[in-house]
């Protein structure tokens, strides 16, 4: 249950938990936030829209880009972000989860939570008077998502339309791309293994957000999938917490790295995309990863952005 806090507008709620907790006109307003904000910074234009605003980091997982784009991004606003590690929290373990979500709420202005499941950072909305931020649970990565549709739209001027084939594990971040692309009127393909494949209830709910506008496809066949396609997007094949089955993966997952012939079948303009980070040779090969239609790094980039434009519709 998404817990809904008083005073806020422009969002449904509080909390961003999932891909869903914006319709496609908050996100389009979200993305031309971003846009905004990226130039305010690339033109050294001060922006302190959440001046003596706090966030705390609640982190169970590593992290490179979450952490460092929500605490740059604080303070480019003009805010403070607070980093606490697994350790300090023990969330569920050390202290009850629910009890987490009412200290660390009676203190800040927001928490995000970067966690193990998504049950505990649906318990920590449910309990936290300030708004939940999921940076990455085990069912869905909705922060990075942002992020990659401001790139493709940087790149293509538009979101509507265009062809997106993932390819790789249908997880957390194949759930969230899935649901982003339905709320973008965009098309999408999940290429993966049969027993791979992204949640039936996902897919079911994009296809009914995205009914009417854009197509939902999941595919087994690469060459299939990609054939077309205006943007291609991998992951690693073996998550955190998956390093027991990466020997397993990478012989199931053989077929499906993005390389220069599987590039062959789809548009010639076609963009790269990947969520970081990437084990070249494995999902991604290094020509491609550095390849003139890779956007990558702009990628990682505009984490930045996406997610100052979330705090700035959350808390101003």
């Amino acid at each position: 249950m998404i817990q809904t806090h008083e005073g806020v507008r422009g969002m449904k709620g509080r909390d961003f938990l999932s891909m869903t907790d914006l319709n496609s006109a908050e996100l389009t307003q979200l993305l031309e936030t971003a846009t905004e904000l990226k130039a305010q910074t690339k033109s050294g234009q001060p922006h302190h829209r959440l001046a003596g605003k706090t966030l705390a980091l609640v982190f169970e997982k590593p992290s490179l880009r979450t952490r460092l784009s929500f605490d740059v991004g604080m303070f480019q606003l003009g805010g403070r972000a607070f980093y606490l590690s697994p350790q300090e929290v023990g969330l569920g373990k050390r202290e009850a989860v629910r009890d987490v979500a009412r200290v660390i709420g009676s203190m800040t202005d927001a928490i995000v939570a970067r966690v193990n499941r998504h049950s505990d950072v649906e318990e920590l909305a449910q309990f936290s008077p300030v708004p939940i931020i999921n940076g990455l649970s085990d069912l869905e990565h909705p922060c990075q998502v942002l992020a990659d549709l401001l790139t493709i739209k940087e790149r293509f001027g538009q979101l509507a339309g265009l062809k997106m084939a993932y390819i790789g594990d249908g997880n957390n971040m194949a759930h969230s791309l899935i649901l982003g692309a339905a709320l973008s009127k965009l098309n999408i393909t999940i290429i993966a293994p049969p027993d791979y494949r992204p949640s039936e209830k996902i897919v079911a709910q994009a296809r009914e957000i995205a009914a009417g506008h854009s197509t939902i496809e999941v595919l087994s066949d690469p060459v299939l999938g990609v054939r077309g396609a205006d943007i291609i997007y991998t992951d690693v094949w073996a998550s955190m917490g998956q390093e027991e089955e990466a020997e397993e993966r990478r012989v199931i997952f053989a077929a499906y790295q993005v390389n220069d012939n599987l590039l062959e079948y789809m548009r010639p303009d076609a963009l790269v995309l990947h969520c970081l980070p990437a084990h070249r040779g494995d999902e991604i090969t290094e020509a491609v990863l550095e390849s003139k239609q890779s956007s990558v790094f702009q990628q990682a980039e505009n984490r930045l952005h996406a997610q100052k434009a979330l705090l700035v519709h959350l808390l101003s």
